[in-house]
């Protein structure tokens, strides 16, 4: 695998952030994706996107060969919840690695969460998703959602070696669809895609990000 720059990257965080102003929209309310709920919230945050990027759901979903749907499992993530999830992840990896530098923890961490100030999912710019069929039916894509590098084997990693041929050709689908409606993986993560945050901007090359944090009011 070529070498990922990880959200901690002082490339990253080092974009400056023009807000836009852009509203979240509820993707539950839209027919070109379904929303799972393995993650819901009571206020219904989880199925918030920014209207930007959910256009560009809309797209991808229309790239698809038919029979095959979206399945969103997780948009905005308030911030809260995402230092929680960070401090979480962070804790169990120093008590497996006591011996790591603060800094290296910090960097490892960023493998499968993005450090709070950073963090896509907090400016409802970032989608994690897979593919179902038409029934509902999840297809294999050689991990689940949310795969950590070591539950996983680093299977996780989007271009990994790891997995069977099926689930590569699974993960193809989906990144051609995706990348083509102009959003960006992740590279630790085959699920995590995103448009208009600080990673978006560093990939595709633009000098400013469009979203930044924002709150939820439910």
């Amino acid at each position: 695998m070529s070498l990922i720059i990880l959200m901690n990257d002082p490339r990253v965080v080092g974009i400056p952030v023009h807000e836009c102003g852009e509203p979240l929209v509820d993707l539950r309310q839209l027919p070109f994706v379904d929303v799972d709920d393995r993650l819901a919230d009571s206020a219904g945050a989880y199925a918030q996107l920014r209207e930007g990027v959910a256009w560009r759901l809309a797209r991808a979903a229309r790239l698809l060969p038919e029979g095959l749907r979206l399945l969103v499992t997780e948009g905005y993530r308030p911030l809260p919840l995402q230092i929680s999830y960070f401090e979480e992840y962070a804790a169990e990896l120093r008590a497996a690695n006591p011996d790591w530098s603060q800094e290296y923890l910090h960097q490892q961490t960023s493998r499968s969460l993005s450090p709070p100030e950073v963090g896509p999912h907090v400016a409802g710019a970032a989608v994690d998703l897979t593919l179902c069929t038409a029934s509902g039916t999840e297809l294999d894509l050689g991990t689940p959602v949310n795969a950590s590098p070591e539950e996983s084997e680093g299977a996780c990693y989007t271009d990994s070696p790891l997995i069977p041929p099926q689930a590569r050709r699974n993960r193809r689908t989906l990144t051609a669809a995706l990348a083509t409606a102009g959003l960006v993986n992740y590279p630790t993560e085959w699920w995590h895609w995103s448009f208009g945050d600080r990673y978006w901007a560093l990939a595709t090359g633009v000098a400013e990000a469009r979203y930044g944090p924002m709150t939820f009011e439910g």
